[in-house]
């Protein structure tokens, strides 16, 4: 499937439901068997990604891009801390399947997302990042997130020491909470 780009008329954004657990395990466990992007190192199961996604919809937006019936990619947001100070500040979370990375699923999916969350009177998005990541940190800077911090040799995956950086964008400016 790597190949063009694609067009905003070809990606259809739209909320995650229980039907999409398969594809979105699928994806999310391609990262946790052969890279460092999650720091989860077991499989997660079907039903478990169903309870995920119950919770997470519960009060956060969580967005799936299919492409031609093709779940390609989803991008969610979760808290960002549990202390109560903290609930206008998310974090985010994008996953590409390995088919469609490079065509363009990313930039059509996480801008629709940070959208829904500032219109939703969510103030601040951070992404963390397990690095290397070069095309994840572009996308990031490309959408207006800027570098807050990194964290040194914080996760030992598939035999390393592993960075996250984090980045930081603002969602909805104003005086105050909504």
């Amino acid at each position: 499937m790597n190949g063009e780009r694609l067009e905003s008329r070809q990606v259809m954004i739209r909320p995650a439901t229980a039907a999409d657990a398969t594809a979105v395990a699928e994806i999310y466990n391609h990262h946790v068997n052969g890279t460092v992007i999650t720091f989860e190192e077991e499989p997660v199961a079907v039903a478990e990604m169903v309870r995920r996604i119950a919770d997470v919809t519960a009060r956060y937006p969580w967005l799936i891009a299919e492409v031609a019936g093709t779940v390609a990619g989803y991008a969610y947001a979760s808290a960002w801390r549990p202390r109560s100070a903290y609930r206008f500040t998310v974090e985010t979370s994008i996953y590409i399947a390995a088919a469609w990375t490079g065509r363009g699923v990313g930039t059509l999916l996480y801008p629709a997302l940070l959208a829904r969350l500032g219109s939703a009177g969510f103030r601040s998005a951070i992404g963390g990042i397990a690095l290397p990541n070069p095309a994840s940190v572009a996308l990031h800077e490309r959408l207006g997130f800027a570098p807050i911090g990194r964290f040194r040799s914080v996760g030992w995956k598939l035999g390393r020491w592993v960075d996250v950086g984090y980045w930081q964008r603002d969602l909805a400016l104003g005086a105050g909470p909504p």
